[in-house]
């Protein structure tokens, strides 16, 4: 039970504040001396403020709620001086004692009251022949800030019948002006109309305007069809629900001015077809019309309709040009320009191209895509290039432009003024120009005349153009040509040309190649984005080591330059390059070393030579090697070779008339001179064969054979040998002889033809054993010719053929 005694206050408290919030109970009570909440702008009034309760009240303003410097008007009321209010307002006030009740408010409205409405304005729109609508319009006036209402005052007259006035309610139309309308018959002859505005602040009427309807009347706006055109002419379908007696139609093509078709004036029904004619081919036209009584106004345009007349025909040639041929004369770049909408008379679906001699006939035709604006075709001298534009209707008229060209200078001077974004040609023509001569001015970046070359035609009596459209910091070049019948006779370049110009913002990419004591530099152009316009220089800067340098200026358009005589050092090399404005930045260094002269080569070349004098005194030390090259020695020096007649063994055959001793070499080596047995062979004068008479070795022959002057030999000893081969060990040993005539035989042959195996490998034993022997010669025949001797053996009877000794001798 404690505990609900306690409960009871609380909730009572509760009770008590939940009452007063539901009542609303004020603190306050707030008023104005302006006499309402709304008052005139400009105007000046106070606000007061009364509080219930003995508090300590303060009063606020704006949003949000500021605070406020109010003076007391007695002990309950304070008040607020409002001086030259120029928009609405808030204020409150409020009381900090207990209990917490609401604060108090107003809202004070500052506007001005209406003007008198003025400018009214109404038309008569006549919806059909029975009845219509009257709209009219008028300015309000100045913005009052207020809520206005407005009403239209209205008084008909038919006949003698006058009704009214009605008020018609507005509606805004805009920030200043008001409409209001109000139905008529067809009946209504005249009609008054005036307007009253009102607001908190005051109202105020206009003038009484005074209306015949049929000068105002307006018939309703016209329905267009969707018209259908040929080439030339549309067909448009208008409709109209009352009779009018003027109807006016416009065209335009697309974005062109629009062009009143006239008007026939005669009385129309209610559907009227019109023709619109002397249009233009392939071209989309926009048509409104708008119609008119007898008198009035005019209705409002229609909606626009839209329709594109047929194609026709191009009705011109094209603007053809040419690139000069390439380094290879193998190709000429045709251009031609887009013509406009006025020469194509449709869409263009395809260009045709082709290359025409005289001499040969035709020798080349192909046709293009309708995006492409020039060709590669074969280069032909004193050819004929024409070109045509393909619609779905035909051929243009051919454009013609001729590859023969006539070398002659008929300009005197061409002269180039750069402007601001434009260029000036101009030109003077000699009194030989032909009388029907043009010219073509031709334009392109500076290297890219293939990919951007531009140019303008121009008549016979023009001698200058200005050239718009150029890039800024973009260098130019192109000449001017005199053209006559489609082949250009003169040509005058010019180059160098740029309108908005400044310092390159790159430098050019090095690459050197040191050759001795001179350095070759190259180097690429600048990308067109940084090179400002036209270069006119670079320049190049070496470095030696850290302090001397010195620089280079090469021409544009130069990409190389040779330093000479460098002396061996470290070098640092650089570039820039220049324009008309100034210098640009300095490109990367590169750095390249010329070398001392040293006698390393020297050195090399010696150290070669000494290598192969080793490998050949290497190879001398082979007694095969040392035997082939003394063979081939005395081959080369013949002129040294001993008379054979003033020898030892010569003249032992001149006192042994008939017979001579040869010494034969002993088959086995380990066999004592004094044991070697002595092998006889006659030698018997012969007569000298023809050369003519063929003779074959026998098979076989005795080892030993007598041969006597009646024998005759029924062929020559093989193999024939044209040398005397020594048998002996040295010059001081015995000889072993065979008997021989003293007469000249045609070979001497030191065995029989059956003997050749033994012998074989008897010289095979020689040749080793008397390998180092100077006196030496190899048993083969080396020499083709016979040698021929007589009585005394000389060296004009020797014949040594080396030719042989390569061919037939194996070592």
């Amino acid at each position: 039970m404690a505990t609900m005694f306690q409960t009871w206050p609380v909730l009572a408290a509760a009770i008590a504040l939940v009452v007063q919030l539901c009542t609303g109970e004020k603190s306050c009570a707030i008023w104005s001396s302006a006499g309402g909440p709304v008052v005139q702008r400009g105007s000046s009034f106070r606000v007061y403020c009364t509080f219930k309760c003995k508090c300590k009240g303060s009063m606020y303003s704006g949003h949000p709620p500021t605070r406020q410097s109010h003076e007391d008007f007695n002990s309950t009321t304070v008040y607020l001086k409002v001086v030259n209010i120029t928009m609405n307002r808030t204020f409150s006030c409020r009381c900090t004692c207990p209990p917490v009740l609401d604060p108090c408010g107003l809202d004070i409205s500052a506007g001005y009251p209406p003007d008198h409405p003025k400018n009214i304005s109404c038309i008569h729109k006549v919806r059909n022949n029975e009845s219509g609508v009257v709209l009219c319009t008028w300015n309000r006036g100045r913005d009052t800030h207020l809520r206005n209402s407005s009403v239209l005052w209205v008084r008909t007259v038919s006949g003698n019948h006058t009704a009214g006035p009605v008020t018609y309610k507005s509606s805004s139309k805009g920030t200043d002006s008001l409409t209001a309308s109000f139905s008529v018959s067809s009946s209504v002859q005249l009609a008054s109309v005036w307007v009253q505005a009102q607001n908190p602040l005051g109202s105020a009427v206009s003038t009484i305007s005074n209306y015949t309807l049929s000068d105002i009347a307006m018939p309703s706006t016209p329905h267009l069809g969707q018209p259908e055109c040929s080439s030339r002419e549309c067909i448009i379908q208008v409709k109209q629900p009352v009779t009018i007696q003027h109807l006016e139609i416009q065209y335009r093509a697309e974005a062109q001015t629009w062009t009143s078709y006239p008007d026939s004036g005669l009385q129309m029904s209610s559907v009227q077809v019109r023709f619109i004619s002397a249009l233009e081919p392939y071209r989309l036209y926009h048509f409104r019309a708008r119609s008119k009584f007898s008198t009035g106004m005019w209705s409002e345009w229609s909606a626009d309709v839209s329709s594109r007349t047929q194609e026709e025909a191009p009705a011109a040639e094209l603007d053809v040009w040419y690139a000069e041929p390439t380094s290879d004369l193998k190709s000429l770049r045709v251009y031609w320009k887009e013509a406009n909408i006025s020469i194509t008379r449709g869409k263009i679906i395809e260009y045709k191209v082709r290359v025409y001699s005289q001499n040969s006939g035709l020798v080349f035709s192909t046709n293009i895509s309708a995006d492409a604006r020039n060709y590669s075709v074969p280069f032909c001298a004193s050819c004929e290039v024409t070109v045509w534009a393909c619609n779905s209707k035909g051929l243009s008229p051919p454009a013609r432009i001729t590859t023969h060209h006539t070398k002659a200078n008929l300009l005197t001077f061409v002269q180039v003024a750069e402007g601001n974004r434009s260029v000036t040609i101009s030109w003077r023509k000699l009194e030989t120009a032909p009388p029907r001569a043009a010219y073509v001015v031709e334009w392109y970046p500076e290297g890219h005349m293939l990919e951007e070359l531009r140019w303008v035609r121009l008549g016979r009596n023009d001698n200058r153009t200005v050239i718009t459209g150029m890039k800024p910091f973009e260098c130019y070049e192109g000449a001017v040509h005199v053209v006559d019948n489609g082949s250009s006779v003169s040509r005058t370049r010019f180059t160098g040309v740029t309108t908005v110009e400044s310092a390159p913002t790159a430098a050019p990419s090095v690459q050197e190649r040191v050759e001795g004591h001179e350095v070759k530099v190259t180097w690429t152009e600048i990308p067109r984005g940084d090179r400002g316009g036209c270069i006119t220089s670079y320049t190049i800067y070496l470095e030696r080591g850290s302090g001397h340098w010195q620089n280079y200026s090469v021409p544009a358009p130069e990409r190389m330059y040779i330093i000479k005589d460098l002396s061996p050092a470290v070098y640092s090399l650089w570039m820039t390059a220049s324009t008309a404005k100034g210098k640009g930045p300095a490109g990367q260094k590169v750095k390249f070393f010329i070398q001392q002269e040293t006698q390393l080569s020297y050195l090399v070349v010696c150290a070669v030579i000494a290598l192969i004098m080793l490998m050949l005194l290497c190879l001398c030390q082979s007694s095969t090697v040392k035997q082939r090259f003394w063979v081939f020695f005395q081959c080369l020096m013949l002129s040294n070779v001993p008379d054979p007649a003033n020898s030892k063994w010569a003249k032992e055959c001149t006192q042994e008339k008939g017979k001579m001793k040869l010494q034969l070499q002993p088959s086995n080596s380990s066999v004592t001179e004094a044991e070697e047995e002595p092998i006889l062979v006659d030698v018997e004068e012969l007569p000298k064969p023809s050369r003519d008479i063929r003779t074959d070795a026998p098979s076989q022959l005795s080892p030993q054979t007598s041969l006597s002057p009646s024998t005759e030999p029924a062929t020559a000893l093989s193999p024939p040998t044209t040398y005397i081969k020594s048998l002996s060990h040295d010059s001081s040993s015995s000889y072993h002889t065979q008997t021989s005539l003293d007469t000249t035989v045609d070979y001497i042959s030191s065995h029989g033809a059956g003997n050749m195996d033994e012998e074989d490998q008897e010289e095979d034993e020689d040749d080793e054993e008397f390998a180092e022997m100077p006196g030496f010669f190899p048993s083969h025949s080396i020499v083709t010719e016979p040698l021929g001797f007589g009585g005394k053996l000389t060296l004009d009877a020797v014949k040594i053929n080396c030719n042989d000794f390569f061919q037939n001798n194996n070592f």
